[in-house]
C-alpha cells in the first residue's frame, strides 16, 4: 500500500516539532549545496544539474517517501554509473536512463519488491561501495594537484597513467588548498557539529583564492555561471530502440538507488527508532528520478550522511527534508552565482572524504577474512567495479554469490541408505525386501544429481522402496524429474515405491502439480515412517499372496 510518511506525521504535528524540523532543514540544505555540486562534477555533468537534482527530487522523496526522516539527493555511489553513461551515451542518454531507472523503481515498489532487496548479498554491496570509494578518489586526483591535462581518461589503469605523465604540471596553489579542505573536513567535526566542515573549508578557501587571486582552477572559470533559476521540464523521448539501448544502466541505476535508499532508511530507523515502509520509499525514489530527469537532472536516491546529519539537528518528519529542498531553491536563486568563485581543489577534497567515508574499510577486511565464498564474491565484485564497469560487477557479483549459494546447498543436502534414525524403531523392525532411502536437504537442481547416482547403486533392487522426504523444504521442476524417474524405473523392475513424511506444504503442492502423487497412488503417500512400513508389508504380502 502506497502511503507516504508525510500524512501520517501531519496528523498530530506540533509548532516545536516544526521549529526542530525548521533547523535541521535548513543545515541540511546548506550541507548539501556543495555536495550536490561535487557530486555532479565528478559524474562528468555541469554543477547546476546536481543543484536541481538535490530540489526536486530532494523535494518529491521526503513528501511521498516510506521514511520520516530521509533526506533525497544525488550521492556519491552514483557517480562511477553516471560518468559512463555521460561518456558513452552523453547527457541526453543520462536523461532517458533516469527516466528508465525511475519507471524501474516505481514498478519495483508496486509489485512490492521493496522487501527482497534485503536479499542481496552483503559481501557483493560491501564489494561494489568499496570499488566506487577507489573510483570517485581516483578521479578526483587530477583536480586535488590541479595538473594541467586533458580529460581524464575513463578506465582506471589508464587514468593512473595519465596521472604519472602529468605529475611535473602540478599546481602548488591547487595542492595546498586541496590539503587544508581535507585538514578541516576531517577535523572539524572533533570542534562542533552544527557547522559542517565542507562549508567552513569552501568559504575560507573561496574568499582567499578570489582575495588574493590564486591561480587556481574554479568551478566558474571551467563550467561558466550557475544558472539561478530551474529549467523549463522536458519530457525526454523514449522509444523502443533507446529502450534497448539503455536499459541496462537504466537497470543498473535502479538496483543502485533502491539498495542505496533503503540502507539508508534502515539507518534511520535505528537513529530514531522508527519503521519504514519499503515500498513506499521506492514508489517515492521512483517518481523523484522521473521528476529529476524532466529537469535534467541525474539519479537521486536516499544519502545516508545528509539523513544522519538530518536526524541529529532534530529533524523528525518529512517537512525537515521539504525544507532542505526549498532552501537550496533559495540559495540557488540569490547565491547561486557566487557557487562559480569555489576552487575545483576544495571540492576534490571533500569528494576524497566522501570515498573514505564510503570504503567501509573496516567492513571490507571483515568480510575478507571469513568465509571463502564470500571474499570471493567481494572480491570480483570490487576488482570488476574497479577495472571493468559497475554494471558488470553487480551482474557477476550477483550470479556468482547465487552459484555459491546453491553450491553451500548441495553440500548441505544429502541422500543416505539408511534403515532408521528413529529411537523408537530398531533396524529389525524394517522388513526383508524393504529398502529406506532418505533425502536431507532441498531437493532442487543442484542436489537432485546425488539422490539419482544414489539410486544408481543399488544392485538387487527390493521389492518395496520408501523414500523419506521429512527434511525436505522445497523441490524444483528437476527434482521432480529425477523422483518420476526413479519411479518409472522402479516399475519397471517391479519395486513398489513409497513416499513418506513430506513435510513441506511447498513440495506437497509442486507434485500434486506435477501429478506425480496421483502416479505413485495415493495408497503409497504416507504422512509418518510407521505407516510407510505398514504400506510395506501390505505389499509384500500381497506380492507373497
Amino acid at each position: 500500500m502506497f502511503k507516504p510518511k508525510l500524512i501520517d506525521t501531519l496528523k498530530n504535528y506540533k509548532k516545536e516539532q516544526f521549529f526542530k524540523d525548521l533547523v535541521a532543514g535548513v543545515i541540511v540544505g546548506i550541507v548539501a549545496l556543495p555536495l550536490a555540486i561535487a557530486f555532479a562534477i565528478a559524474s562528468g555533468v555541469s554543477p547546476e544539474k546536481g543543484i536541481f537534482t538535490a530540489i526536486i527530487a530532494g523535494f518529491v522523496i521526503s513528501a511521498l517517501g516510506g521514511s520520516r526522516v530521509q533526506i533525497g539527493g544525488p550521492t556519491g555511489a552514483f557517480i562511477v554509473v553516471v560518468y559512463g553513461i555521460v561518456q558513452q551515451f552523453g547527457i541526453n542518454g543520462l536523461i532517458v536512463a533516469t527516466f528508465i531507472a525511475g519507471i524501474l523503481l516505481v514498478i519495483m515498489g508496486l509489485t512490492k519488491l521493496g522487501n527482497a532487496i534485503k536479499y542481496i548479498p552483503y559481501p557483493l554491496i560491501i564489494g561494489f561501495t568499496t570499488g566506487i570509494a577507489i573510483i570517485i578518489f581516483s578521479s578526483e586526483v587530477k583536480d586535488l594537484f590541479g595538473l594541467k591535462m586533458g580529460s581524464v581518461p575513463a578506465d582506471f589503469i589508464s587514468k593512473w597513467l595519465a596521472y604519472g605523465q602529468h605529475i611535473a604540471t602540478i599546481n602548488l596553489y591547487a595542492a595546498a588548498i586541496g590539503a587544508f579542505t581535507l585538514f578541516i573536513v576531517l577535523l572539524w567535526p572533533k570542534i562542533t557539529h552544527k557547522v559542517p566542515g565542507s562549508l567552513i573549508a569552501i568559504i575560507v578557501t573561496t574568499f582567499a583564492v578570489s582575495y588574493f587571486h590564486l591561480p587556481v582552477e574554479t568551478i566558474g572559470s571551467r563550467f561558466g555561471a550557475i544558472p539561478s533559476a530551474l529549467p523549463m521540464p522536458v519530457i525526454p523521448g523514449v522509444s523502443f530502440a533507446i529502450i534497448q539501448q539503455l536499459i541496462r544502466p537504466a537497470i543498473t541505476i535502479a538496483l543502485l538507488g533502491s539498495i542505496e535508499s533503503l540502507l539508508s532508511a534502515v539507518v534511520a530507523d535505528g537513529m530514531i527508532g522508527g519503521n519504514h515502509r519499503s515500498n513506499t520509499e521506492l514508489i517515492a525514489q521512483g517518481v523523484a528520478n522521473i521528476c529529476s530527469s524532466i529537469f535534467g537532472g541525474i539519479p537521486a536516491t536516499g544519502a545516508i550522511a545528509r539523513t544522519a546529519t538530518n536526524v541529529k539537528n532534530g529533524g523528525r518528519t518529512p517537512v525537515a527534508g521539504i525544507i532542505h529542498a526549498l532552501t537550496l531553491l533559495v540559495i540557488m536563486l540569490f547565491v547561486g552565482k557566487w557557487a562559480a568563485l569555489i576552487p575545483m581543489a576544495t571540492l576534490a577534497g571533500i569528494l576524497i572524504v566522501v570515498a573514505w567515508n564510503m570504503s567501509e574499510l573496516e567492513n571490507f577486511l571483515s568480510v575478507l577474512k571469513g568465509a571463502k565464498s564470500d571474499a570471493a564474491v567481494l572480491l570480483t565484485t570490487f576488482v570488476l567495479t574497479v577495472l571493468v564497469d559497475l554494471t558488470v560487477a553487480i551482474e557477476i557479483g550477483l550470479i556468482l554469490a547465487a552459484f555459491l549459494f546453491m553450491r553451500k546447498m548441495m553440500q548441505a543436502s544429502s541422500v543416505q541408505q539408511a534403515v532408521s534414525t528413529d529411537e523408537l524403531i530398531s533396524p529389525d523392525d524394517i522388513p526383508q525386501g524393504v529398502d529406506v532411502f532418505e533425502i536431507n536437504g532441498p531437493l532442487f537442481f543442484g542436489a537432485a544429481y546425488k539422490f539419482k547416482d544414489a539410486m544408481k547403486i543399488i544392485e538387487n533392487p527390493a521389492r518395496v522402496l520408501i523414500i523419506r522426504m521429512r527434511n525436505v523444504p522445497v523441490i524444483d521442476a528437476t527434482g521432480i524429474r529425477v523422483l518420476r524417474e526413479v519411479h518409472s524405473a522402479a516399475k519397471k523392475q517391479g519395486t513398489k515405491l513409497i513416499l513418506a513424511e513430506i513435510n513441506s506444504i511447498q513440495v506437497t503442492e509442486e507434485l500434486k502439480k506435477a501429478r506425480l502423487l496421483f502416479q505413485i497412488g495415493k495408497g503409497n503417500i504416507k504422512d509418518t515412517f510407521q505407516n510407510a512400513l505398514m504400506r510395506a508389508n501390505e505389499l509384500l504380502n500381497k506380492t507373497h499372496g
